[in-house]
């Protein structure tokens, strides 16, 4: 999961954004997208060293690590990303972007390891990550990314989900004012048209495919 913060943000932060944008959705390589990640949680990290009241710092270094242990595999750095994202979402509960991130985190440690592995395991709970993805549309306004983004987890996740394409066709024509909207209002827009045909099975594997890293889960099924 990636979003793009507003204009305002720090240009360290900005530079993280564009590593993390390029590993998660145009990389095909998993050293190559690693080696991106790591940079930007280097970048990221530095401006927090500097800062260490800067929010947007502090999430796109969350949302790193988080990338970081899909790319790996590693347990801990899986659940070092969880306790970040618990704690930024309680430090700025206001904050779209960790509330995005943690909800992602939820769904996506459900989706690899199913349910009862997942809260075992790992401590990943469906409802939790379902209310963070609310949560983050309430909170981003009407912008593409976090439509877009909960309505594609939601139904690679469950594709009957009620609520998802009701969020699909809200990003498919929502605002754009950041590269990451663009990408993600493009993909809405692309599911859309294959949940319009009813095929729901068939928007499920194209959703998949167009959430960050989507290029890196079909080379690892």
């Amino acid at each position: 999961m990636l979003a793009a913060s507003a204009l305002s943000c720090p240009a360290a932060a900005q530079s993280a954004r564009d590593l993390l944008t390029q590993a998660a959705f145009q990389d095909r390589n998993a050293q190559t997208a690693l080696a991106r990640v790591d940079k930007a949680r280097a970048t990221a990290q530095a401006e927090l060293d500097r800062d260490p009241a800067d929010a947007d710092a502090a999430v796109v270094a969350a949302i790193a690590l988080g990338y970081r242990a899909k790319l790996t595999g590693e347990r801990s750095e899986a659940l070092a990303a969880r306790r970040q994202f618990e704690a930024l979402v309680a430090r700025y509960p206001k904050n779209a972007e960790a509330q995005a991130g943690l909800g992602a985190w939820h769904l996506g440690i459900i989706l690899r390891v199913g349910r009862l592995m997942g809260r075992a395991g790992a401590g990943a709970r469906e409802a939790v990550g379902l209310s963070a993805l609310d949560r983050s549309v309430q909170l981003g306004g009407n912008r593409a990314f976090f439509a877009g983004l909960a309505g594609m987890l939601r139904i690679n996740y469950d594709r009957d989900d009620a609520v998802a394409f009701t969020l699909i066709e809200t990003a498919a024509r929502a605002p754009t004012p950041t590269p990451i909207d663009r990408i993600m209002q493009r993909s809405a827009q692309a599911v859309l048209a294959v949940l319009r045909r009813g095929d729901r099975k068939g928007a499920q594997t194209l959703a998949d495919r167009l959430l960050p890293f989507g290029w890196y889960n079909d080379k690892n099924r």
